[in-house]
């Protein structure tokens, strides 16, 4: 791991592995899996540009392939911009050419503003040039995202584009018992689906609450029923 990544005081998300995440078989986000999988290992495509509505995974997505690169030994640098965005993008990007792998989470949150752009452009032809994976995020794909360098533009429509798909009700609450499963808790599908149907669509919001739903049961050695769900979460 860069040591950069510390004194910015940026972490990753310890569930946020390609195997904790919930993607049906032969569903567009199983492909997509398999193949940030694929260029991380191999490194054949300089750049990917993953893109997709607000709580459909990006960010797990980003930091499994941070988690796949340690996991082979390769250097890696992970940005979420909507954390980092008040740096001075040029001291951020220096020398990031010699990692193996550099992750720029919600490009949405740089776009339009010229340093921004202009450095990310600059560091999009050194990573290619060094032969090195860039993988960046963003809530509309390279050809509807406002950007304002023609240059930029143009060179973020380059690489591969995925569109990461946004679970359906039953597939949330699949995803849901999928992870609760991978914790060691008992999620059945009546306690599930009341949740679902309670709470905010928002994957990450859901697994917010199921870990403190994990907590509460840890401490009250109780099983997840409706009323235990229902007084943990103030439903």
């Amino acid at each position: 791991m860069n040591p950069q990544q510390l004194s910015l005081g940026v972490s990753l998300n310890d569930d946020a592995t390609f195997e904790n995440f919930y993607a049906p078989v032969e569903s567009t986000n199983a492909q997509i899996v398999a193949s940030l999988r694929q260029q991380i290992e191999t490194a054949n495509e300089p750049f990917i540009f993953l893109w997709g509505a607000t709580g459909s995974g990006l960010t797990h997505l980003l930091q499994a392939a941070c988690h796949h690169a340690q996991s082979l030994q390769k250097s890696f640098q992970y940005f979420p911009l909507f954390d980092l965005a008040g740096y001075a993008p040029d001291e951020l990007f220096v020398g990031l050419e010699e990692l193996d792998l550099v992750v720029l989470d919600a490009l949405e949150e740089i776009i339009n503003r010229p340093e921004w752009e202009l450095a990310l452009f600059h560091l999009f032809n050194r990573m290619r040039d060094a032969g090195k994976l860039l993988v960046v995020s963003a809530v509309q794909g390279p050809q509807e995202l406002p950007v304002n360098l023609p240059d930029l533009k143009s060179r973020l429509q380059w690489g591969a584009t995925f569109h990461v798909q946004t679970l359906d009700d039953n597939e949330k609450q699949a995803a849901l018992q999928f992870r609760a499963k991978a914790r060691g808790l008992e999620l059945s599908d009546d306690v599930a689906a009341y949740i679902i149907q309670r709470l905010p669509r928002d994957m990450y919001e859901l697994f917010w609450q199921l870990n403190r739903l994990d907590h509460a049961s840890l401490a009250e050695q109780r099983k997840l029923t409706i009323p235990f769900v229902k007084k943990i979460l103030g439903l």
